[in-house]
């Protein structure tokens, strides 16, 4: 065969045709380097809806959570119901998971338009309750929603944040990683594999769902990447409890009888005897409230946590969310925060185009990896007024400061002073069960028997409280029980969101409005929702409260001494308020605080004495912010009733919603 001769005239030899694939490899190399960055295939910014909702793949699995909660002999299994794309899993490609644990899938609802889980007569998931399916499964996202132990179509027992609630959804996680085992049925013997899982998860959640997320990412499970939880509650001590001081008439054991299924109340009364043992309405921490207090296990949290909170949540108040945050950055958990001037309100609801944009974009950085800088952008949004938002760079922000602040008595006996200068003298006041903080400081610059306020100056600038506060307080009592509350009030007429309402500072309106993509059974669409707004004289902004007879110790409180000073250090509710120019801060400590925390067993005269009294605030520029803002102001408002918001009543509230 003759030899193939180039234009050069000489023959291509194998050693030649080598160094000729190798010299062309590089000019490739060289040329790809070397192009405009605008010319080559940039990485992906946003996940796109290219796959169809319509023909996603709608399944129903059983996990084995390894416990058997319900006492029958064998192990409980939990149903997760799944929406996911069909177009990777027939390409071979895997995609990660958005899970929403609740135990309201079938007994309550979920979102403002309370939706419930929806089956064909095959029993297949028709309707998956909110947007997320609808949303991110044509995106490439898995979406999953898993019925807690003892509700809807799970086995087991509901056990109130305990190990059976967070094992509910953290074995779907295992199983999502190929470390558990699902069925294909509730109670029979074909088992199922994840084969189209990353093993990337995300939770989210609002309220006990949060809650739930909460409680999985401090087991460390692997694969959970972040958890988006809404109003949720970090220690379960803390949503009955308030040092002590009960919040609601029930417990936990009422709570698992409101949501679990029928075939759960058939067979779970021990497990309600057990939750009823568990949490004497003394206000005791006992060992069940040790098992539901995730931040203790902060430390272990691997995933990152973008966090959503009203400010106004008299539900899951904000104590939750304040020393869950906390925790996690003393251990340096990548966080993210809004914090809206709402109630119980899920940011779907109060600021809608923005919330799916944010959540969208964390999901793509958090589960995908994309590279949309959203990791860049400031750490929270905060709603200062209804609609406006403000960010912060961090949060608190820097140059916040633990300020102290001392009470002093006035010229009225019961209207004292708010400064930094220790004072001597003492203030008295009766509790009064019939009165509550927007009595109190409705009637902050008159005297009351039922409170002493302590109230600066109208303010030469504004003033930033940004963090949780506390406020320290040294009292005798009359009789051998005592309630105390501490109150912040920024007073001043504004107008804000009405979270005394119904609805919690939004109203509902008729049109609708579509995120992603319906089928006959599950519309993306929802009702549009606005601002509900309340023009006030005062508002009241961080709260606290606690039984004077656990001062010593919340393990074991006990009977007071008559007369005998007490001190106690009363957590307030973490917040993010400006005072403005011209408006005066004040702090009100009083008895029982009406619809929030119940009363004393006994209606005490307490003393508090000014000099073991003060407030810990976290104050953004600390002392010399405070020392401006008051500097030169002398002027006090004559005393008038104000007007301001009343606490809506919490008997029909649960952590859910």
């Amino acid at each position: 065969m003759p030899n193939s001769t180039p234009a050069r005239g000489r023959p291509r030899t194998r050693p030649t045709l080598w160094r000729a694939c190798v010299a062309a490899a590089v000019a490739a190399l060289l040329a790809a380097f070397l192009t405009p960055a605008a010319a080559q295939a940039a990485p992906p910014r946003e996940s796109e809806p290219v796959y169809s909702y319509a023909h996603a793949v709608r399944e129903s699995v059983w996990v084995d959570t390894g416990l058997d909660g319900d006492g029958d002999g064998r192990t409980d299994r939990v149903a997760v119901d799944i929406v996911r794309p069909a177009e990777p899993a027939r390409a071979g490609r895997k995609v990660p998971v958005i899970m929403d644990a609740s135990p309201y899938y079938s007994c309550c609802g979920r979102g403002n338009e309370s939706q419930v889980k929806t089956y064909d007569a095959d029993g297949g998931i028709v309707q998956m309750p909110l947007f997320y399916d609808n949303y991110f499964v044509p995106r490439g996202y898995a979406v999953i929603g898993v019925d807690l132990a003892g509700t809807n179509r799970s086995d087991g027992c509901v056990d109130v944040g305990g190990r059976s609630d967070v094992r509910s959804a953290k074995a779907v996680i295992d199983w999502l990683g190929g470390r558990a085992t699902a069925y294909t049925s509730r109670t029979g013997t074909r088992t199922v594999r994840a084969t189209w899982s990353n093993g990337r998860t995300g939770m989210i959640g609002k309220s006990w769902d949060g809650t739930i997320a909460n409680g999985v990412a401090a087991t460390g499970v692997q694969g959970l990447r972040t958890i988006v939880p809404i109003s949720a509650i970090s220690s379960w001590y803390d949503y009955y409890f308030a040092q002590g001081a009960p919040l609601y008439d029930g417990g936990p054991d009422d709570l698992a009888g409101y949501v679990e299924s029928d075939a759960a109340q058939a067979h779970c009364a021990a497990e309600q005897k057990r939750l009823a043992d568990g949490s004497p309405r003394s206000g005791d921490w006992t060992p069940l409230w040790t098992e539901r207090d995730y931040v203790k296990d902060a430390a272990k949290v691997r995933a990152s946590v973008f966090v959503a909170q009203g400010m106004q949540d008299l539900n899951v108040r904000t104590k939750h969310f304040g020393q869950w945050w906390d925790a996690l950055a003393a251990h340096g958990v990548k966080r993210k925060l809004w914090l809206s001037q709402t109630g119980h309100v899920d940011p779907f609801d109060y600021r809608r185009g923005a919330w799916v944009d944010t959540l969208h974009r964390w999901f793509d950085h958090e589960l995908l990896g994309y590279h949309n800088g959203i990791d860049r952008e400031p750490m929270a949004d905060i709603e200062r007024h209804p609609d406006q938002w403000v960010t912060s760079a961090t949060w608190p922000p820097a140059g916040t400061r633990a300020t102290t602040l001392r009470p002093a008595p006035g010229t009225l006996p019961g209207v004292g002073t708010l400064g930094t200068r220790p004072a001597t003298g003492t203030e008295t006041f009766t509790d009064d069960p019939r009165l509550s903080e927007t009595d109190w400081a409705a009637h902050i610059g008159e005297t009351t028997p039922q409170k002493a306020g302590f109230v600066t100056a109208p303010l030469a600038r504004d003033l930033r409280l940004s963090g949780s506060s506390q406020v320290t307080v040294t009292a005798t009592s009359s009789t051998a029980s005592a309630h105390l509350s501490a109150v912040l009030v920024d007073v001043g007429p504004d107008t804000i969101r009405d979270y005394s309402d119904a609805d919690e500072g939004i109203t509902t309106l008729k049109n609708r409005t579509c995120w992603g993509e319906s089928t006959a059974g599950d519309s993306a669409c929802y009702l549009e929702t606005a601002a509900k707004t309340a023009d006030v004289d005062y508002t009241v902004f961080s709260r606290g409260w606690a039984d004077l007879g656990h001062h010593a110790s919340l393990a074991a409180g006990g009977p007071l001494t008559p007369g005998r000073p007490y001190t106690m250090t009363l957590s307030l509710a973490a917040t993010d308020h400006v005072i403005p120019k011209g408006h005066r801060l004040a702090l009100i400590v009083a008895g029982t605080d009406r619809d929030l925390i119940d009363p004393p067993a006994t209606r005490p005269t307490i003393t508090v004495r000014l000099a073991g009294t003060s407030a810990r605030l976290p104050l953004v520029g600390g002392a010399q912010a405070f020392a401006r803002a008051t500097s030169g102001a002398t002027t006090t408002p004559a005393p008038a009733p104000l007007k301001g918001l009343r606490a809506p009543s919490p008997a029909d509230r649960l952590p859910g919603g």
